[in-house]
Order: structure tokens, then sequence, then C-alpha cells
């Protein structure tokens, strides 16, 4: 236990320092690849590396930054351009699912389709964080802005409920479209209505405790911490998604916002304890990843080795072809999206920097480092097949993605006109 400890200390201290070294490089560099090598540094300076259970990992991380995501969901465009947004953030993962993961099987035939396509799953939410400092103050039209945005705060719930899916696909090695259609159906449902009646139920009754005994903003921030765990379990409980249900909760949280049940001091303070626990689960899971990537590097080049895949620099040939095929899918759709009658009436005129800027600001970051560290070691009781293959590809899509729209998208966004 006090290992455990003194390595969570040592990871808390690392997205700090990193997040100096960050402002203090001369050249910019995306956050993200300094925290992954502060991990690295880690993994090189200490004689022990921090074992991960995916179940306990999955359930530390994701609930709250998907609770956020649904909580920061912009109001402004929502419903204006709702068909376009769940297009992306829907229709898009799904092509994505499929094509990506028909494209990864077909690179590496001896990583089995259904693993293929969890990895597909995996990779295909965007992070609203990751890009979010480049495109900020960029001349990207505002509608096109909300709407990239809106994308990448629904797109996580999609795709982690496609990788559960092919991940228990691998577990049973069948699939099949009736059931699994059934399945979704209930997931969804339940799930979603499970994540919204725990947020409206909680925030009424400490509203009429409120009214009673006055507002205590500690115990409203704490209860604030606690939800998006308690939306979890409880879908995970009746068997729904609690990936969605997280979501919702969220969600549900934005409007009770609105009605301004919360005192204002309370509001500024828990936004305030919000935003830094966002920073630390996102520069945690950076960190993380560079602390265990050696030792995954180090697994997948010897399981190519073994099946007879070639030569382990490979993974660099893989990683490229996969962050091509899916910037040039998400390019072919947003092409469609953008100019559908509904999108071009009143919208932007349309200009193909934008549409290229709008492809290449698709960053992968935390939510897809956190899904597929989640990955189960052990299926069947043998090993998950392809494990440590698939987090190698992923990590270095979501290096490539960040180093790709660092490079490219303040110069292809400064030749527009503002």
């Amino acid at each position: 236990m006090e290992r455990v400890i003194v390595e969570s200390l040592y990871l808390m201290l690392a997205v700090v320092v990193s997040g100096w070294a960050a402002r203090a490089l001369r050249f910019p560099v995306p956050l993200p690849l300094v925290q992954i090598g502060a991990g690295g540094l880690i993994a090189a300076t200490t004689p022990h590396g921090m074992r991960l259970d995916p179940e306990v990992f999955f359930l530390l991380f994701l609930p709250p930054l998907l609770f956020l995501d649904g909580w920061r969901i912009p109001k402004e465009g929502l419903f204006r351009d709702a068909r376009t947004i769940v297009g992306l953030a829907f229709g898009l993962v799904v092509a994505s699912v499929v094509a990506i993961g028909f494209v990864i099987h077909w690179m590496i035939p001896a990583m089995p389709l259904a693993v293929a396509f969890a990895l597909a799953a995996g990779l295909s939410p965007t992070d609203p964080v990751a890009v979010g400092a480049i495109i900020k103050k960029s001349p990207l039209p505002r509608r096109i802005l909300h709407v990239l945005e809106g994308e990448s705060l629904l797109n996580d719930a999609t795709g982690l409920v496609c990788m559960r899916f092919a991940v228990a696909a691998v577990a049973t090695g069948s699939f099949s479209l009736g059931p699994a259609a059934a399945s979704f159906l209930w997931l969804a449902l339940a799930g979603l209505a499970a994540g919204a009646g725990i947020t409206f139920g909680v925030t009424a009754i400490q509203s009429r405790i409120a009214l009673r005994l006055g507002e205590e903003s500690g115990s409203k921030i704490l209860m604030s911490l606690l939800l998006p765990f308690g939306a979890y379990l409880l879908a995970e409980r009746i068997h729904a998604s609690g990936i969605l249900a997280a979501v919702a909760a969220g969600v549900a949280m934005a409007y009770v916002e609105q009605t301004g049940r919360a005192l204002p001091a309370t509001r500024m303070r828990r936004i305030a304890v919000w935003d830094m626990l966002q920073f630390a689960l996102n520069g945690t899971m950076f960190v993380l990843l560079g602390e265990q990537l050696p030792n995954i590097v180090r697994n997948a080049a010897r399981a190519m080795q073994e099946a007879d895949l070639g030569h382990p620099l490979l993974i660099l040939v893989y990683v490229a072809a996969v962050s091509a095929a899916m910037i040039l899918l998400r390019l072919g759709w947003l092409w469609f999206a953008f100019r559908l009658p509904g999108f071009r009436r009143g919208g932007p005129p349309m200009d193909r920097r934008v549409l290229l800027a709008a492809a290449i600001a698709g960053v992968r970051g935390s939510i897809t480092l956190a899904a597929i560290m989640t990955l189960p070691l052990f299926v069947n009781g043998a090993p998950f097949p392809g494990r440590d293959l698939a987090i190698v590809i992923a990590a270095g899509v979501v290096i490539l993605s960040m180093l790709l729209a660092g490079l490219v998208l303040p110069p292809l966004l400064a030749s527009l006109p503002a």
C-alpha cells in the first residue's frame, strides 16, 4: 500500500512539473507530449513500474471525464446543428470502427478482427482538450467550432460502447447483430435514464435540504464529485451502460445549473475544483502512458517477432497508416456533412482549408488512452490477443495526431481570412 501511495505521489508531482516544463520551453510543445516524457523519465529512474488493473483504471478515470464532457457540452448551436453533430458523434464513430477495424486487420492479419474493431473504437473519440488551445483563437467560423466541440463531447460514449461490444466479441468468439442491437437498446436507454435520474434526484434532495438548513458549499461540491461514480455504478448494477450514464449525469447537471439552485459562490468553487480534477486526470493518464510505454513497446516487439510479423519498426508504419486512414475518412465525412442543405443554409462559406483544418483537428487524447489501457489483461484464462500491440499503435496515433495538429494547424489557420 505504501508503494502505491508513493508512486501515485510521483505521478501527481510529474503532472505539476511537466506543466512548468511545457510553459518554460522556448518552442511550443503540446503538454501531453511533455507529460509522456515525464512518465518515461519516471520509468527510467525508478526500479518498479505501476501495475494497472484495467477495471480499477476504467472506474477511476473515465466516469468523471465523461461526466465533465456532458456537463460542459456547448448549448449554443447544439440543437441548431444537432443533425451534423450527431452524424459526427455517432455515424462517423461507427464508420471509423468498421472501416479502420478492417484496415488494421488487413495490415496485421495476426490481430483478430474483433481486437482490431476494439482498437478502432478506442481511437474513434476525439479529444476537446488536446487541440483546444490550438483552435481557441483561430479564425475558423464559430459555427464549425461549435460543431467540432459538440462532436468531441458526444463521441466518447459512442466509441467506448462500441469498444465494449468488440471486447465482448473477443471473449465470446462471436457477434450477432440482432441480439447486439437489442442489447445496445437496453444499454443506451437504461444507462441514460439512470444517469439523468440520479443527478436530478440527488440535486432535488440537496435543494430541499438547502432550503431548510442553508447551503453548504463543500457538501455540494463533494456530491458533484460523487455523482459520476454513482451514475456509473448504478447503471452497471442494472446491466446498463455506465459510460452513457456518466455522460447523461453530466448533461443533466448542465440543466440543473441553469435553474440557479446553487449559490454563485458554490458554482465558482465547483468550477475551480473540476478544472483541477480534469487537469490532474488528463495529466496522470499521459504520465502513466509514458511510464508504461517502454515495457509495452518491448512486449509488443517481442510478440511481433514471435508471431513472425516482421521487424518491430513496422509498428511505425502501422501508426502512420492508421492515422492517414482516419484523417481521410474524417475528411470525406466532413466534406459530406458540411454540404448538407441544413448546414449550408445560413452557415459559413466553406473553404478547403477550413475543411482540412477541421479534419486535422480530430486529435486523439486522454479518452483514447484511458479506453485502450482498460483492455483486459486476460480473456477466458488466456492473455488478451494483441493487447500490447494495440496499446502501442493507439499511443502512436495519439502522439502523431498531436504533432500533426501542432505543426500543421497554426500555419493553416493563419492563412485563413480573419
